[in-house]
């Protein structure tokens, strides 16, 4: 964008860059971490915590991203673990939905008969308005 200052003179307009002023998001040395972590799972090296050999490739970068944090490298923190809690939640949710439907005896015919016949309350108050309207009348 050009610019003409009140003195005539043309000027070129600053661009704004899309990026935060301060540069990089990952240090040198926090790369140089993952690559070290994904070298590792090349050479079938690189562990988990539990003791499992890792094979996934994000599964190395997440490891070596957590090394370089506990190093003290600069790596952006961790997301939040809400949308993760929320995913199992919901997931274990619905399979207890599932499971209640599926273990839950059915209703016999014999409960839903009696469960038909139970209108009884309906039939007292009909009576009760009944016996109120006569007595009204009379």
């Amino acid at each position: 964008m050009v610019l003409i200052n009140l003195s005539g003179e043309v000027q070129m307009a600053a661009r704004k860059s899309s990026r935060k002023s301060s540069g990089r998001k990952y240090s040198k040395k926090a790369s140089s971490t993952v690559g070290s972590a994904m070298r590792r799972r090349k050479h079938g090296t690189l562990k988990t915590r539990g003791g499992r050999k890792v094979t996934s490739r994000k599964q190395a970068i997440a490891i070596g991203m957590s090394e370089a944090r506990e190093k003290g490298e600069k790596v952006p923190r961790k997301r939040a673990a809400k949308s993760a809690a929320k995913k199992t939640s919901s997931r274990k949710s619905a399979s207890r939905k599932s499971a209640a439907r599926t273990s839950s005896p059915r209703k016999s015919s014999a409960r839903k008969s009696s469960a038909r016949k139970s209108p009884r309350k309906a039939t007292a108050r009909k009576a009760g308005r009944k016996s109120a309207r006569k007595s009204s009348s009379s």
